[in-house]
């Protein structure tokens, strides 16, 4: 029996200045995913610019703010995700917001993915569409592992469906409670493991993979050439997901 976790590696300065990563970075990341796909092991995978390239969706007693990066990490405990296919910046803040005003007080964040066009692979093609990964942060509920109430869960699935409909909701996932997890500290390829529950991180996340295996340890293992491959220095947050049918 196998498992899907996400494993999440946090931006580096590097990236939040807007740089690009290595050709051997690349070379060697899509190695590592080649190879996962190969053994049936990877599920997904993206990564993300700095925070100059996102927005942050806030939703406190009614009122919205919305605020464009850069800024530096607040709350990035990460409670769900989905992936958007849009037109534009605007167009994935209309959907972030109807989102947000049906989840009720919380955050949302809104990335472009990276594609490879981004990183200098190949010329980016006319009319591209824009994929942004929408992050709906972690609070009490969805760390306690509680399940939302019916009138918010209905709300989700309708929109959901007006999305999917829409052409825009790509893929959309859950994470299981940080207590469930991991988080890895790596210095110069060193590993320290935590066990959660995590408290906020002021991290921003850079990436993920999902890999289906049978256990976190299992992860944990594979973490270690993903580290190596991103510099050494990092760190990760390793986090299962709900299964569907098992989303509380």
């Amino acid at each position: 029996m196998t498992m899907r976790f996400m494993m999440m590696h946090k931006n580096d300065p590097h990236t939040e200045a807007g740089g690009r990563p290595s050709r051997e970075l690349i070379e060697s990341m899509g190695k590592f995913i080649g190879e996962h796909v190969k053994a049936g092991a990877f599920v997904d995978g993206a990564g993300l610019g700095g925070s100059a390239t996102r927005t942050r969706v806030t939703f406190r007693g009614g009122a919205c703010t919305v605020k464009h990066g850069p800024y530096a990490g607040v709350n990035e405990l990460i409670a769900s995700f989905s992936v958007l296919k849009v037109r534009s910046r605007d167009e994935a803040l209309a959907w972030a917001r109807r989102y947000a005003e049906v989840l009720g007080d919380g955050e949302i964040e809104l990335g472009p993915v990276n594609e490879p066009w981004d990183l200098g692979l190949i010329p980016k093609p006319e009319n591209a569409p824009l994929r942004v990964l929408m992050l709906h942060k972690a609070d009490g509920t969805s760390e306690a592992g509680e399940s939302p109430s019916a009138a918010r869960r209905a709300g989700l699935t309708k929109l959901a469906k007006e999305m999917t409909e829409a052409g825009v909701l790509l893929s959309s996932e859950t994470l299981q409670p940080s207590a469930k997890g991991k988080r890895l500290l790596f210095a110069r390829n060193e590993l320290h493991v935590m066990d959660g529950p995590f408290s906020e991180s002021k991290e921003l996340i850079g990436g993920f993979s999902i890999l289906r295996l049978p256990s976190i340890d299992d992860v944990v293992v594979q973490s270690k050439r993903y580290a190596a491959i991103l510099g050494g220095t990092l760190e990760l947050d390793i986090r299962p997901l709900y299964e569907p049918g098992d989303v509380p």
